[in-house]
């Protein structure tokens, strides 16, 4: 099993904007991390896409460049790409680059994006949310399959015989589909025979089970091997020496962090007794020892069926530097080799 980390550059100014110096801070430090996860083993790293004050990952493909240049094995990935408010062919063209600049290591995971900021921003219709991600979807991997392209569509100008360039090093530039919880994203993920990224935030994991083999159904009945079927697992996430000290730090930045996205969309604030239960044995939520965060993470994979990357999602605006370091460290020279031993 590949594991890995996916970040937001999560800065904390949900009410206030950085200084232009704490946002090179911050890239700085989320360069280092990278560089450090590829050192002590980790296996992929994912950057997200966000059009937010509290957010930096507004062009991730530009920084996981930057990361490519101090790194030498790690998988660099986006987690996720709106693709429902971007243009396929630059997409494409971004990510090929990105392959050729890290010698073969870049992949996308797409996806239509948690929050609507991209689309007024791009001049998208919120209305048209899936409509845009189906379409494009469509045409990305006919870029990706076919140097020269011959398309039309309702949201793009058509192309004619368009020869795109760059071409990737890999022989097919890897595309995963991100989703949440709706069941006609596992079935088009399915269809299209494309690897799936499943992000759980919240409630019991193994509840994901029938969405999975809906995606599984549906990719056998159109004719796509098991083996390009694949499934992975995007969770909070947390490693230190012991779970209650993982659990204490992880707290408090989670709960100013999931306080401030739920006063956006009527949720309430957790509660320690809240995030107790999602840590729990069932829980979506990764957070502990190095033994019991394998031991969560296969049993997770267990519950779905079967896994084959599982990626932490660690921003968190409480954490220092040295406990998100000490976190990945945990992760390449205890979490991995239980795992995959």
């Amino acid at each position: 099993m590949e594991i890995g980390i996916d970040s937001f550059i999560a800065t904390g100014a949900y009410d206030g904007a950085l200084l232009p110096e704490k946002n090179v801070e911050a890239i700085e430090t989320l360069l280092s991390k990278i560089e450090f996860a590829d050192q002590v083993g980790l296996h992929v790293f994912g950057l997200g896409e966000h059009h937010r004050k509290e957010f930096l990952d507004e062009s991730p493909a530009v920084i996981l460049a930057a990361a490519a240049a101090r790194t030498k094995k790690i998988r660099l990935t986006s987690a996720v790409t709106v693709l429902s408010a971007a243009d396929p062919v630059r997409v494409f063209q971004e990510y090929a680059t990105l392959d050729l600049i890290s010698k073969g290591r870049a992949e996308i995971v797409a996806g239509r994006g948690s929050f609507i900021d991209a689309f007024p921003l791009f001049g998208f219709n919120t209305q048209d949310y899936d409509l845009l991600f189906d379409e494009k979807i469509r045409l990305l991997l006919e870029i990706r399959d076919n140097e020269i392209v011959s398309w039309k569509g309702d949201f793009r100008p058509e192309l004619k015989q368009q020869a795109i360039y760059p071409r990737p090093l890999q022989e097919q530039l890897p595309i995963w589909v991100g989703v949440g919880g709706t069941p006609e994203s596992f079935i088009r993920a399915g269809l299209l025979g494309v690897p799936l990224m499943v992000a759980v935030i919240g409630g019991e994991t193994h509840r994901f089970r029938s969405l999975i083999d809906m995606y599984y159904e549906a990719g056998q009945k159109a004719g796509h091997s098991r083996d390009k079927l694949k499934v992975g697992l995007h969770s909070l996430g947390f490693v230190s020496d012991s779970t209650v000290k993982a659990k204490d730090l992880y707290f408090p930045g989670y709960q100013e962090m999931m306080g401030k996205i739920g006063r956006e969309r009527g949720w309430s604030t957790p509660t320690r007794e809240m995030f107790e239960a999602q840590t729990g044995s069932s829980g979506a939520y990764v957070i502990g020892n190095p033994e019991e965060v394998a031991e969560k993470i296969l049993r997770h994979s267990e519950a779905l069926g079967g896994i084959s990357r599982f990626t932490f999602q660690m921003d968190n605006p409480g954490l220092s530097k040295e406990a998100l370091f000490k976190s990945i460290e945990l992760i390449g020279t205890q979490v991995i080799p239980l795992i995959n031993h």
